[in-house]
């Protein structure tokens, strides 16, 4: 144990020392960091705090309680002896015995077609229809995925050709997860950031969008534009107005549209309102209903379903040319079919309990509490954050994060330029070592020069979140004094 602690030490010092520092080396000093107090901590060294990940958005390792039917439903399919247990309500029995008759051999122990059960797209197309108030929803451009980061690697492996001089550019959104831009790497792509405006709510700003792709193209050949909406970590909902502009300039520069979707069922500003990239497209008429190429993505592993452990995301694509769809289904097809634990979380996702149905109200009742919760926890951290001096959040209109920016005095920087670390590394080494929270650099996601920020999940049940961000912004407090 001694051993692996010393380890631990001298890659942490590695890290916290080199100067070319890069995202995931960031987000790993703070992680050995964590382990390392966590060993002291093991070891009865005496702190005034434990160690907690206030960074993450796994709605279920925070503290959610999965949906009853859901589990249920996976329950049962699981374990067929359930189907005589007079305690389950009638309509979980019969969900799973439709699904376990759209299985082979009645089992969810076997394979699926590649782009997932017909049964479950059939439901989820029925769902894209209702949501964007009757646009059809054909369930054989849906894919079931195991996850974001599976879907991302198939449609960048569509979209990114190695084969020619330039690299292939791909547009993404500055703050956003490190995931696209990695993947984007891996596949051999170029990466072309546009800033999301700060001041403006994290908005997106087409004359950003066109200064961004003007300045690409000195350097690889632009061919995709990505749009995270609702927003992560930023929390922004995109107006219908703001979502349409968007799609002008992309049929114009003649870009293939890929959107994020992933938040659509966690609202919690006030008249905050999700229109899909799809259901504004078919709108705005043929000229674009017709010709635009997009594919959009939403995964259950966020809002009130909340089962990022089971790894299941949508793809919906739509005008994919004959071609480039044969070649996504090689693609698709070489990982397999999506677990069926996911696909059906997927199908309750977008088919849950209706109206008369014996689990419906108590369904209702806990996508109620989640969804209260959250406003609540929204609404908590943009007032106490925005209380502090040198501490600015913006709306957290939709999402599980705050990405809240900070001020850092310059003897706080002139710190750790001598230590060789980022600002905001500093300050949430800081913040972890004096409190025990751990968030992420802003860093890690993207930020204009000069601005600091730090991501921080917000899906803790409210008083534990409320005495963190207590104690956070009287750490911000100390530690500007300490350094003015």
């Amino acid at each position: 144990m001694n051993t692996l602690r010393a380890s631990a030490r001298s890659q942490l010092r590695r890290l916290c020392l080199n100067p070319g520092l890069e995202m995931a080396d960031i987000t790993e000093a703070l992680l050995l960091r964590e382990a390392e107090i966590n060993n002291e901590l093991e070891q009865g060294v005496k702190k005034p705090f434990s160690v907690i990940a206030r960074h993450s958005g796994d709605a279920q390792a925070m503290g959610q309680k999965p949906i009853t039917f859901l589990r249920q439903v996976l329950a049962v399919c699981t374990f067929t002896k359930l189907f005589t247990d007079q305690t389950l309500p009638q309509d979980v029995k019969r969900r799973a015995q439709e699904i376990l008759d759209n299985c082979e051999g009645k089992s969810i122990g076997s394979y699926t077609r590649s782009a997932g059960m017909s049964y479950v797209q059939n439901n989820v197309a029925k769902y894209m229809e209702k949501r964007d108030g009757g646009i059809v929803a054909d369930p054989n451009d849906i894919y079931l995925m195991s996850g974001t980061s599976n879907s991302l690697e198939i449609i960048f492996k569509m979209l990114i050709d190695n084969r020619s001089q330039g690299k292939t550019g791909i547009m993404i959104p500055i703050p956003n997860s490190p995931l696209l831009s990695e993947c984007i790497a891996l596949s051999g792509g170029a990466v072309i950031q546009y800033s999301l405006e700060e001041e403006q709510g994290w908005n997106l700003d087409v004359l950003e969008l066109r200064r961004a792709l003007r300045e690409s193209r000195t350097h690889c050949s632009p061919k995709a534009l990505c749009v995270v909406n609702p927003g992560s970590p930023t929390g922004l909902v995109l107006s219908r107005d703001c979502i349409e502009t968007v799609i002008r300039f992309a049929a114009e520069e003649g870009l293939f549209l890929l959107v994020d979707e992933a938040y659509q069922g966690s609202l919690h500003g006030e008249g905050s309102q999700f229109h899909s990239f799809k259901k504004v497209l078919f709108e705005m008429g043929p000229k674009y209903s017709s010709t635009m190429e997009l594919v959009s993505l939403f995964s259950i592993s966020k809002g009130h379903i909340g089962e990022s452990g089971a790894r299941g995301c949508v793809m919906d694509v739509t005008n994919l040319d004959s071609s480039v769809q044969d070649y996504l289904n090689k693609l698709e097809s070489i990982f397999s079919c999506c677990p069926l634990t996911a696909q059906i979380a997927i199908d309750v996702a977008a088919n849950p309990p209706q109206p008369g149905d014996p689990s419906y109200h108590l369904f209702m009742d806990e996508k109620r509490s989640i969804q209260r919760k959250m406003t609540a926890n929204a609404h908590l951290t943009e007032e106490m954050f925005n209380s502090v001096p040198g501490m600015c959040c913006q709306p957290i209109s939709s999402g599980v994060y705050t990405f809240p920016r900070i001020e850092i005095p310059a003897k706080a920087i002139e710190e750790a330029k001598l230590r060789h670390q980022e600002p905001d590394l500093f300050y949430c080494l800081k913040l972890l070592e004096e409190t025990g929270h751990l968030v992420i650099p802003g860093k890690v996601f993207g930020q204009r020069n000069g601005t600091y920020h730090f991501r921080m999940g917000i899906l803790a049940p409210t008083p534990s979140l409320k005495a963190a961000l207590k104690t956070i912004t009287q750490f911000h407090r100390k530690f500007t004094a300490e350094f003015s």
